[in-house]
């Protein structure tokens, strides 16, 4: 299925630490998440051992929100968490 990311996730992703790669990453790859307003979602976590915004963080979870129409997966948005998810990985 052919994934197509919304302008809006983009920009929402740059801003919270994500990249055009890891969300086509999470929607191939990632685990089912509940979502809203018969939207689908996917989350995954990855390795970050970074500092963001002067805190240290071990991993960061991703998850993208989106719908299918037709032939194709649409993002809506995408969310960052940073943090341990040990049972995760």
């Amino acid at each position: 299925m052919r994934i197509q990311i919304d302008p809006h996730t983009l920009e929402r992703a740059t801003e919270r630490g994500a990249s055009k790669h890891e969300i086509k990453d999470v929607l191939i790859s990632g685990s089912d998440i509940p979502a809203k307003s018969g939207r689908r979602g996917k989350a995954k976590v990855y390795t970050y051992n970074q500092k963001r915004l002067g805190t240290f963080f071990e991993q960061k979870r991703i998850e993208v929100i989106y719908t299918i129409e037709r032939d194709r997966i649409v993002t809506v948005t995408v969310y960052v968490f940073y943090g341990n998810w040990e049972a995760t990985r």
